[in-house]
């Protein structure tokens, strides 16, 4: 299994929206509002490194979602 750890900036006041919409992906694990320069923490988890990749874009794809960054775990 892989995973990952996604920060999420968002738009100016558009964080519960963007929390809304992570819950509702079903490979989104947790996902939490966070202070700092980052708006959102999200852990996600795919069979593979790919699915990662296209998950990732989703979350990207989210409407009022400004950037992201994201941190493979290379272990359990």
């Amino acid at each position: 299994m892989a995973q990952a750890f996604v920060l999420i900036k968002a738009e100016n006041n558009a964080e519960d929206e963007v929390l809304e919409a992570l819950g509702d992906i079903q490979d989104v694990k947790e996902a939490y509002s966070i202070y700092g320069i980052y708006d959102l923490l999200a852990r996600i988890e795919k069979e593979t490194r790919e699915g990662l990749r296209e998950l990732v874009i989703k979350i990207r794809s989210i409407e009022n979602v400004r950037s992201t960054i994201t941190m493979i775990c290379l272990g359990s």
